[in-house]
This record gives C-alpha cells, sequence and structure tokens, in this order.
C-alpha cells in the first residue's frame, strides 16, 4: 500500500510503555520514531527484543501493529497470534486488525473467527454487524468471479509505488514514486508526484513523463480528477502551500485537497487550497459526479464514522464549493472508506475494509447511486469480486464507459512495485435465460405452454410457446432486472424475477405450475385434489375447530357442485396411544366431520364415515421401539391425516 493511502487511514495510537525488561529504555527511545510512523526503523528495533524471548501485550502491540500498517501482513500475523497468546484483554480494534491481516494471506476461516470475537466485544460496531449478517460473503463473492476479466499489468509501473489513474484524452495520469526526489522516511521511496502517459494500445501506453511542474512539489502528490472540459483539475497533496508545511498537534503532516486551472498555453495554474481543508485533519482522493455538480472525496474530519469516511460537496455554477456533508451510515463504516469513483453513469465506486470481503480494500460498487441516495433508498452495495480484487488492497478504480477501458490499482504479488496500475477491457457480456416448464406436483413437462419476459416495470419484451419439450430461451441484457411467467390452460402461472450480473452467464430456471382444474375420478382424494392440510383437533377431544371449518368449506364447495358425488370420509392417527383409544379417537373426529358436512346441506346418504386409527401409516413411524425413537414430529404429523375419497361422481 502506498505511503499517500497510509497518512489517510492511520489512526494515532497512544502508547504507554509499560517494559520491566532490561531492553525498555532502547524501545523507549525509539518511542518517537513509532508514534511519527517510521516504522521499518521502529519494527527492526522491537523484532530484535521479541526474538529475545521478552514478551509483553504492549511489546507485541506495537510489533503486529508496525507489520500491519507497513502492509507486510504475514509479520503482522506472527505478532498478532502471539499477542492474543497471552490472553490478556487487549482492545478489540486489535481483533479486527488480525483478522484483516489473516485474510490478506488467505486464512479467511481464522480471520472469520477472530471477526466474529470483535463482534462480541463491540457488538455496535457496523464492521461486526455486517460480517455477522453476511457469513456466507466469500461464497457470494466466488460466485461473482469474472472469469471474462483479464488483467494487465501496465509495462509503465515502476519498481516504487504506481497508483491512481485518471484517463484525460489520449493519455492517463497517475500518481508515482519513481523520481529522484527527497525521500519519504516512511519507505525509503521518493515523494509522490503525478505523471503522464500516453496510449498506444488497450493495455500499451508509452511516454511516461512528469505531468506538470507546476502541480508537483517536493512533497506529495496524488489522485487528480479533472472536470469534463478539461481545464480544471481537483487532486491531493500534503498539507504544503505557498512555501509552508504545516502540521497537526500530533506533529502530523495531514494531506489536503487543491484545484487549478489550465489556461489557454497548456500551462496549470491558478492552484488553491479547497476552504474545508484543515491542519488537523486530511482531505483526499477527489472525484466529480457525470455533471460536474458534485465533488466526492475521503476524509477523517469530524464527524466522521470510522477511521475514513465518504464526504460529498456542492460544486456551484461559479467553481466554489459548498460545505462537505458525511454520506452517512449506508456507506461508511467504522473502517476505512476510501478513493470514490462515479462513473458517467452514476455509479459509485469505493474502497473498503469496513465490508465483509477477501482481505485488505476491496473495491465495491454502487449502482445509480445519486438517484437511490436523493430518494432515501437502500444503497446496495456490491463487491466487485475476482479477479478485481484480491486478498490485498484494491483500489484507485476509473472506468472509461466510452472505451470499455478500466484501470485499478494494486499491491497484490507479482507487481512490479508497491502498488501497481492494472488494466483490463470490459468484457462483451452476453446473457441467456432459458429453462424449461414442467407441473408442479409430478414434474411432467408441460409442452404448449406461453412463457413471457417482462422488464423491470412489467413492460413485455418478448413470448413464445414453448414446443414438446417445454423448453424457452431469452436473450437479456446484463445487469437488468427482469421477470418470466408461464401460463397454460387449466394451471395456476408462476413466474421468477431475477436481475442478471455483469458478466456472461447462462441462468437455468424451472416453471413449476401447479394444476388448477383437475378431472374428477373415483377413488380420488379431494384432500390432495384441494390442497387440504390436517384437520386439526384439540387435543383428546373431536369437534370441529375454526380453522378446520375453513378447509371444509372446500370439500363443501366441490359436493355442492357435484350433487350425486358421494365421498368417504377417513380419519387417520399417528402410533402414539393405545391402538383402541387410536381406533375410537379417529371415528369419532371421521363422523364429526361428516356431521359438520350435513349440517351445511350435504345429504346424510352421499357421505360415510370411518376411522382408522393407526392402521394406514403412510410411513415407517409406527411405535415399536426401533420406529418411534427416529421419528420426528413432522413425520408422526403425515400420519395424523383426513382423507375424502370419491366413491362416486
Amino acid at each position: 500500500m502506498s505511503d499517500m493511502k497510509k497518512i489517510i487511514y492511520i489512526v494515532v495510537l497512544v502508547f504507554v510503555t509499560s517494559f520491566v525488561y532490561a531492553q525498555k529504555g532502547r524501545v523507549r527511545a525509539m518511542e518517537n520514531d513509532y508514534e511519527n510512523f517510521a516504522y521499518v526503523k521502529t519494527s527492526d528495533v522491537l523484532l530484535r527484543v521479541a526474538e529475545k524471548g521478552y514478551k509483553s501485550v504492549n511489546l507485541f502491540e506495537k510489533l503486529a501493529n508496525s507489520f500491519y500498517f507497513n502492509n507486510k501482513m504475514e509479520e503482522a500475523v506472527k505478532w498478532y497470534g502471539e499477542l492474543m497468546a497471552l490472553n490478556e484483554e487487549v482492545d478489540p480494534e486489535l481483533y479486527y486488525r488480525y483478522a484483516q491481516a489473516l485474510k490478506y494471506i488467505e486464512r479467511y476461516e481464522e480471520a472469520d473467527a477472530w471477526m466474529q470475537k470483535f463482534h462480541e466485544l463491540n457488538t455496535e460496531d457496523s464492521r461486526g454487524k455486517a460480517f455477522i449478517n453476511n457469513v456466507d460473503y466469500l461464497k457470494i463473492i466466488e460466485n461473482n468471479t469474472n472469469d471474462d476479466i483479464v488483467l494487465h499489468n501496465l509495462s509503465i509501473n515502476s519498481e516504487t509505488s504506481d497508483f491512481g489513474t485518471f484517463q484525460l484524452n489520449n493519455q492517463i495520469v497517475f500518481a508515482s514514486s519513481r523520481g529522484n526526489g527527497r525521500k519519504y522516511k516512511w519507505n525509503e521511496q521518493p515523494f509522490l508526484d503525478l505523471y503522464s502517459a500516453e496510449k498506444e494500445g488497450d493495455t500499451t501506453f508509452t511516454n511516461v513523463s512528469n505531468f506538470d511542474s507546476n502541480l508537483n512539489t517536493k512533497f506529495h502528490e496524488s489522485t487528480p480528477t479533472f472536470t469534463k472540459d478539461g481545464k480544471r483539475v481537483y487532486f491531493t497533496r500534503n498539507n504544503y502551500y505557498q512555501g509552508k508545511y504545516r502540521k497537526d498537534d500530533n506533529n502530523i503532516n495531514r494531506l489536503k485537497l487543491f484545484r487549478a486551472t489550465i489556461n489557454d498555453a497548456g500551462e496549470w495554474g491558478n492552484i488553491k487550497s479547497i476552504h474545508f481543508n484543515s491542519d488537523e485533519y486530511s482531505v483526499a482522493h477527489p472525484t466529480l459526479n457525470p455533471d460536474g455538480t458534485r465533488l466526492y472525496f475521503a476524509s477523517d474530519m469530524p464527524g466522521t464514522i470510522g477511521q475514513a469516511d465518504l464526504y460529498v460537496v456542492d460544486v456551484n455554477e461559479d467553481g466554489s464549493l459548498g460545505e462537505p456533508r458525511n454520506l452517512g451510515t449506508e456507506i461508511n463504516t467504522e473502517g476505512k472508506e476510501t478513493f470514490p469513483f462515479m462513473n458517467d453513469q452514476g455509479d459509485l465506486y469505493f474502497s473498503s475494509d469496513g465490508y465483509p470481503g477477501l482481505g485488505g480494500l476491496d473495491i465495491y460498487i454502487i449502482r445509480d447511486f445519486e438517484k437511490l441516495y436523493q430518494e432515501n433508498n437502500e444503497l446496495i452495495k456490491g463487491n466487485l469480486a475476482k479477479p478485481i480484487n484480491s486478498p490485498q488492497d484494491d483500489f484507485g478504480f476509473f472506468e472509461n464507459l466510452s472505451t470499455k477501458q478500466v484501470f485499478i490499482s494494486s499491491n497484490r504479488p507479482n507487481g512490479k512495485g508497491d502498488d501497481d496500475i492494472y488494466t483490463f477491457t470490459i468484457p462483451e457480456c452476453k446473457q441467456t435465460v432459458e429453462g424449461l416448464v414442467k407441473d408442479k406436483i409430478n414434474l411432467e413437462l408441460l409442452p404448449n405452454s406461453m412463457v413471457t419476459l417482462f422488464d423491470k416495470q412489467g413492460q413485455k419484451i418478448k413470448e413464445v410457446v414453448v414446443g414438446d419439450d417445454a423448453y424457452f430461451n431469452f436473450s437479456v441484457d446484463c445487469e437488468t432486472e427482469y421477470l418470466v411467467r408461464a401460463e397454460k390452460e387449466t394451471y395456476t402461472p408462476d413466474e421468477k424475477r431475477f436481475t442478471t450480473p455483469n458478466k456472461s452467464q447462462e441462468l437455468k430456471l424451472e416453471l413449476l405450475l401447479e394444476k388448477d382444474e383437475y378431472e374428477l375420478k373415483v377413488g380420488d382424494d379431494l384432500a390432495k385434489v384441494l390442497d387440504i392440510p390436517i384437520i386439526y383437533f384439540d387435543f383428546d377431544k373431536y369437534n370441529i375447530r375454526y380453522d378446520a371449518t375453513v378447509e371444509l368449506q372446500k370439500v363443501l364447495e366441490v359436493m355442492t357442485e357435484y350433487p350425486t358425488m358421494i365421498v368417504d370420509i377417513r380419519s387417520h392417527t399417528d402410533c402414539r396411544g393405545s391402538y383402541k383409544y387410536n381406533e375410537t379417537l379417529s371415528d369419532n373426529r371421521a363422523k364429526s366431520t361428516r356431521q359438520y358436512l350435513i349440517e351445511k346441506g350435504i345429504e346424510p346418504e352421499r357421505l360415510t364415515a370411518k376411522g382408522y386409527g393407526e392402521y394406514e401409516l403412510v410411513n415407517n413411524c409406527g411405535c415399536e421401539p426401533d420406529n418411534y425413537s427416529t421419528c420426528s414430529e413432522v413425520e408422526h404429523q403425515l400420519n395424523r391425516r383426513s382423507e375424502f375419497i370419491i366413491v362416486k361422481i
């Protein structure tokens, strides 16, 4: 992860040295370096102390944090593990960092266990809630893996850090620490500057050069975003303005947003600090909405929910900015939300470690964000899955919908430097929905059924009549909501609503139609034809309950419609109780049911009734010890049934 990103993320920790060992003086001497984030130097000292066998919560916490914030996750896992092994009370945030570090090296099962502990100790934290509410997150992400996407590591990546791409006409503008200027003590790499490269092919860029000497300084610059006309740029820079380098009360130099304009000679100038910048917090990583009326960015300003939140500010007609507004808990967590980007369709992309993901920062999307946000609708956040996301940090998403080209930044393994820029072309998305129309009960194919495809608003798109194979097939668009419905005479229609993903697929459906008109014949059970469940009686009684009368109305209606129909009412019990008791009880219930129907107008000669007790079980749930002990209540319930057998029509 690049140094520019780390500065905005880090929460300043206050450490109380409590070593009781001989080395405590040396560790204290490094305290100032640690708190100023010179982690490479400090971790060397802490590591030597720990490797000599000395142990303490304070030592292991500092050492693990050093590796964690320096993105050396294997070492972080080791020392967080040592810390947890002490079984001492620690800040729950350390459980969260341990889980994140474990994800980074793809030890997901262990990570989930520590996330569970994190949630138990901090039940109101949105990160823990998101985990508990989405324990199958890995399966969901895996299902959304897009094998059609092929990432290309740009040949212009350096051995240092390159990230945060914006495509401007036929060139890309990005941040890089490839220069030969003064070095940043965090990672002993030069400070970041803005560079440009010219596009030659879909994945080929050449002629890397310093983007503009007026914008670049001896400190950090990164993450530019340009207006549609290319005449104004917003970008991130250290708190360095008009030759003055400022720090906050904790001696940290923060990040600020700046804007500049280009003159007729093609020179950038008129560099201004955004009015809500501060020496005491960071503001960074800007992006504009499609019509340039809003600027989104990341910050840890007062009112921030987590370590970094997403904010928005209105861009006035004269170019001035309004007051920033936090996007709220629908997006922001106690973790880090950063690197926002909005494409020309109004889809918001951002990176976060506050939601269940693959590890580190994952890139998320909220489709049609501004419309949903303004109408107070639910903001559905989608993880972009592999290969865009990885167990490491993935950020700096940029999408050019006209050229179908996407850029991301990542520090995943096998890159050229600390952070590399990757690109891919949005693959052609081919979607089909296909399936069969079947009878819901016997699953037989239903030829000649009508199948109709509707859009989200219920407008008919296409309809077909299936052949003997009952098969249907429609071509559909990606990332679109549809409804497909099947209909056939004498059947109740069935329909399914679905939303297509952003990758090619063949969606297979079964539409199951339930018979709505039956051909009755002698021997049929009206209870099955009319889907009558158990006719319930109160325990040890045989009076007709209200809920039973509702079901008996169905039998009454059929017998009224067919005045010559004769029905035999049969009542059954499960095996519990004596044979004689069950026989008597079921017989009384059958006769009680018969009497109810007679009272409702059915002639007595059209009804017979008998109880069969437990003599005709429909399963193996007899009351012999071997059977009884293995049957559930549900299985016993299947035997407590009423039948209405047609004797004559």
